[in-house]
């Protein structure tokens, strides 16, 4: 059983509500096969609450409901499950290229019975065309400046990516900012979200598009 502080639990309880169960057993396949198959490092088991899920989970404030989500580089499901476990309105699709991560994270989602999440064994920029959806969402995949040619032609030429981003958030805006609007981002904003709910709030970069020719 992976420990979590009074906190964190306050914090889980909030965000996961009657799915804080099945929460508990996406953390608990982190902490034993995830980690016995590199997803997650050893040393992060004692974190994986706190630094990993409720850092993921808590963005799922900033996404419309009934949102059509694709996760890029999901790896190990972080936030893509996490989401789709906090908020079962949402359509979630699961981009990931490496099969040893696809394989397992299609074990953690029959495990859950998770049937608002699809996993597609592919390259993000090979995803273009076969997934549109309304909201982008990543997290450690890339910089800002190719991370965006990544996640903004997975949105049809409308829709919102929210970026899970570190204290250099506003510095990879500025270094993006030319890119972004050539792929028509229209308005880039850092938002830190879950201030009231964790000890370390979520650093996320909003990128909003509408291409020309689509109607807002």
């Amino acid at each position: 059983m992976v420990e979590i502080t009074p906190a964190e639990l306050e914090a889980a309880q909030k965000i996961f509500g009657d799915r804080l169960d099945l929460a508990t057993r996406y953390v608990e396949h982190l902490a034993t096969s995830g980690t016995e198959r590199g997803l997650i490092g050893p040393r992060e088991i004692p974190r994986l609450w706190g630094r990993h899920v409720l850092n993921c989970a808590v963005i799922e404030s900033e996404i419309p409901p009934n949102s059509h989500v694709a996760d890029v580089g999901s790896g190990a499901g972080l936030p893509g499950l996490c989401l789709a476990i906090a908020r079962p309105d949402l359509k979630l699709t699961l981009i990931e290229p490496l099969e040893r991560r696809v394989i397992w994270l299609q074990e953690v989602v029959d495990d859950l019975g998770l049937d608002n999440v699809t996993i597609l064994r592919t390259r993000a920029e090979l995803a273009a065309g076969q997934v549109t959806a309304d909201v982008v969402t990543a997290r450690a995949v890339s910089a800002l400046n190719k991370l965006a040619g990544l996640t903004i032609p997975l949105l049809g030429g409308k829709g919102e990516v929210v970026a899970i981003k570190g204290r250099s958030a506003a510095e990879e805006i500025e270094k993006a900012a030319k890119v972004i609007r050539k792929l028509g981002g229209v308005e880039t904003s850092v938002v830190v979200v879950g201030q009231e709910l964790l000890e370390e709030p979520t650093t996320v970069v909003r990128i909003i598009v509408n291409k020309p020719g689509k109607i807002s």
